[in-house]
């Protein structure tokens, strides 16, 4: 594990440690910071999560990346990208993952872990144990599909995934448009959205099953909006019934093939 030594060096040497201040810091012998550093020794998991938890890093960057000055500036500048700002003052940050090609994830928020994602949206770590997967047609933004519940969005099944992209400017919410809400109040939802932020600061949101009321959630609890733009689905459409006026087409389609035969 050459490339965790080097890492471990190169964090060491940005906070101005000595390997003696590093070792006190995680509580093991300072030779043993000699011996990862100059790969004659591995260290435990347990160590490797320890020291990103130390310098503020992902356990993935230091056993994957190549850490030097050109990894921290590209990192910096993402960092300073997905900071937000929300319409209330609040700073958001948003958690991203990349592929070896540094094009961004598509992270999978299944039922399971939508909890832990209320806490954890903005937690990098958290965001890097989601399943992860790519698609050729959403190259250009930031996208995370989210899996849904229920039966308030029929026709689209309970268990589905809506593929949204993140929006940081509420101001682009479009009324009547359909949106992934992540808020303390209700969750993380797929709803159809009345947009009266810059009237009364809420949004209300609204079900394509009319058994469901409207309701809604003020600025204040919203932590993330997503504009839905596809979804993934295992139940395959059922086959579609003729209603009364499509009977009909049909039968005149019909006798008007069996009078352009009887002409001929």
């Amino acid at each position: 594990m050459k490339k965790i030594g080097n890492n471990l060096k190169f964090l060491r040497k940005r906070e101005n440690l000595t390997q003696e201040e590093l070792a006190i810091a995680l509580s093991i012998k300072r030779s043993r910071i000699g011996a990862y550093e100059e790969g004659r020794a591995d260290p435990k998991m347990d160590t490797i999560q320890e020291m990103a938890t130390f310098f503020k890093v992902n356990f993935s960057e230091i056993i994957n990346e190549t850490m030097d000055e050109k990894w921290l500036k590209n990192k910096t500048a993402k960092e300073k990208k997905n900071t937000q700002f929300s319409d209330s003052g609040n700073v958001r940050i948003l958690a991203i993952t990349v592929d070896k090609e540094n094009n961004e994830n598509i992270e999978a928020v299944g039922i399971k872990a939508s909890a832990g994602y209320l806490n954890g949206f903005a937690d990098s770590t958290f965001v890097e144990d989601l399943p992860k997967f790519s698609l050729p047609i959403f190259k250009n933004g930031t996208f995370r599909a989210f899996e849904i519940k229920g039966d308030s969005m029929l026709p689209i099944e309970s268990g589905s995934y809506i593929i949204a992209e993140y929006i940081s400017d509420w101001k682009n919410i479009k009324t009547s448009e359909t949106y992934i809400i992540v808020s303390v109040d209700e969750g993380i939802v797929y709803k159809r959205i009345k947009n009266d932020l810059t009237t009364s600061g809420t949004l209300t949101l609204q079900s394509d099953n009319p058994i469901y009321e409207d309701y809604t959630i003020s600025h204040q609890s919203i932590l993330e909006v997503w504009k839905a733009k596809a979804f993934l689905s295992t139940a395959m459409p059922a086959a579609p019934k003729l209603g009364d006026g499509q009977k009909i087409n049909t039968i005149i389609h019909d006798l008007q093939r069996t009078i352009d035969y009887l002409k001929k």
